[in-house]
């Protein structure tokens, strides 16, 4: 299934994005130090956070942050726990039987933050704003397949596709591009994409004061139409360093610490260990995989792949790198998103002896006084490229390299940076690569359609499976599908098919972490991964 070049591009550069943007890592101690607080209430919480929270526009990705951006801008409808898609600023929707046409029927009672009305008409601003740069926002499919914006009445607003596509609702709860920016904060060209005059949308917070690099502080929208937030003041302090981050939090400085990786391991432990603060990990937000490229020889075998599944010992890896802060693995898409509770796999567990039968039958055997099998007289050795800036994906490589060689199989690791790893797995220049799928609320069609894209990574590395080209028509129907259970059997077998054929190996499911000062309470993780989790926090008094 070819796409445009351009099309391609966008979604390399969305897997940037989202992964830069998820990874969160630290704070420096002159931030903290330099930053206003601008306000003598206690209510108030502070949080630090890698990178500066950038321009705040909704319609455009990097230097802007996703939680800061939920935090002002909001959606026509919201994602919650397990996929469950509720009103938000459409009160409620209706799609046509032929599923192209989608009427919105929005709050009445909604306001921007400078007091300007939401309705129809801004709807549409900002959707045509958002398609004026389509091809920035391709890698979201809904984007591609807009045929017609149209104002029905005042509070009544339509969608029309070119073509059925079911997640266009789970689309629409993302947290960018499609969110609303008021009437003063379009420049006088309606192009978004080069920047907005002020950051005014409905959401409960506002951006009182900000400097670059240092600190952000948010008040609480008193106008806000929805639930009001318990605190009134949110300052996001700038700490790019993970230790500082810490020591920052030790001292008082910092109320909040949660995200993926913000610190590591050994430092969640250790204040969770003193007992003087609150800790919570997450259901599971993502899987991390381990991804064979089939059009390697020695990969291209399905008893290979199978015999490294069973090569190593999945839940003592797991357990040893993360400390129980992940969990081991047994399906390539974690259970709580939608569709993927039925998916029918066989469960791998650690079995040396069936791994060894398996690369014995592949006809990689073992010569006498050697411990690397051979086939045809070349030795069986495979490259896997890890992120070196990612501590556990360096020590999962290096636990699996120690393995596998009890099997007779010399594994190669090498770490390179971020974009030359994606830029290497996009160009199909790999054996194996450890990847995450994106989370809620993008999978599962997002992840479906990633393997189904050429030049992406996924589409080439499975090019052996022997069913592939009914794989590609199946994702191609699941996301034009009406029928709910059609869909829901096209899922199954799509996930199943994927990880029967063992080249994409699902390792641990991948949790956020929060840590907080004993006088914040009421904290819960949101069911989108990209959201900011402030709304029902409080302080105690």
């Amino acid at each position: 299934m070819a796409i445009h070049r351009t099309t391609k591009q966008t979604l390399f550069l969305f897997a940037i994005v989202l992964i830069l943007s998820m990874t969160l890592i630290g704070c420096s101690s002159d931030s903290v130090e330099n930053a206003s607080t601008g306000n003598e209430s206690k209510n108030m919480i502070t949080v630090a956070w890698h990178r500066d929270v950038g321009e705040m526009n909704p319609h455009v990705y990097n230097p802007s942050q996703l939680f800061a951006q939920s935090m002002v801008y909001e959606p026509l409808v919201s994602y919650q726990d397990g996929g469950e898609l509720k009103p938000h600023l459409a009160e409620s929707w209706d799609i046509s039987k032929n599923g192209k046409e989608y009427i919105f029927n929005l709050r009445q009672d909604v306001n921007f933050s400078d007091g300007t009305s939401f309705n129809a008409e801004i709807v549409k601003k900002n959707f045509d704003a958002i398609l004026k740069n389509a091809n920035l926002h391709s890698w979201l499919g809904v984007i591609t397949k807009i045929d017609q914006t149209e104002v029905v009445d005042e509070y009544t607003f339509k969608l029309t596709l070119t073509e059925p596509y079911y997640p266009t609702i789970q689309e629409l709860a993302v947290v960018r591009p499609v969110r609303f920016l008021g009437e003063a904060g379009f420049p006088d060209d309606s192009d978004t994409s080069k920047g907005v005059e002020k950051p005014v949308g409905t959401g409960p917070w506002v951006l009182d004061e900000y400097k670059v690099d240092q600190y952000a502080i948010f008040k609480r929208n008193e106008n806000y139409w929805g639930e009001l937030p318990s605190v009134e003041q949110i300052t996001v302090k700038v700490i790019p360093d993970a230790e500082t981050h810490v020591l920052a939090f030790e001292k008082g400085e910092v109320d909040l610490i949660y995200g993926e990786g913000v610190i590591n391991v050994d430092s969640f432990n250790q204040l969770e260990s003193t007992g003087s603060y609150e800790t919570n990990i997450s259901d599971p937000v993502a899987t991390r995989q381990l991804v064979m490229n089939t059009t390697r020889e020695q990969l291209s075998d399905i008893r290979v792949r199978q015999a490294l599944h069973y090569g190593f010992n999945k839940e003592a890896m797991v357990e040893g790198v993360t400390s129980g802060l992940e969990e081991k693995a047994d399906y390539i898409l974690p259970t709580n998103f939608p569709y993927t509770s039925s998916v029918d796999v066989t469960t791998v567990n650690y079995d040396v002896e069936k791994a060894k039968q398996f690369l014995d039958e592949a006809g990689w055997t073992l010569p006498e006084g050697k411990d690397i099998r051979e086939k045809d007289g070349q030795p069986l050795e495979i490259e896997l490229m890890y992120n070196s800036a990612e501590s556990i994906q360096k020590t999962m490589a290096e636990t699996l390299q120690s393995e596998w060689r009890g099997i007779g199989v010399n594994l190669n690791i090498v770490g390179v940076e971020l974009t030359t790893q994606i830029e290497r797995f996009k160009d199909n220049d790999f054996d194996m690569n450890f990847f995450s799928n994106y989370g809620a609320p993008y999978d599962p069609h997002t992840f479906v359609n990633i393997v189904a894209t050429e030049g992406f990574g996924f589409n080439e590395a499975i090019s052996a499976y022997p069913n592939k080209d009914e794989l590609m028509n199946q994702i191609t129907e699941v996301k034009q599908t009406t029928d709910e259970k059609v869909r829901q059997q096209l899922y199954t077998e799509i996930l199943s098919s994927l990880q029967e054929q063992a080249a994409i190996v699902p390792i641990s499911y991948i949790k956020k972490i929060a840590i907080y000062q004993k006088d914040v309470s009421n904290f819960t993780f949101p069911a989108n991964r990209d959201e900011h989790p402030f709304i029902g926090i409080s302080v105690d008094e």
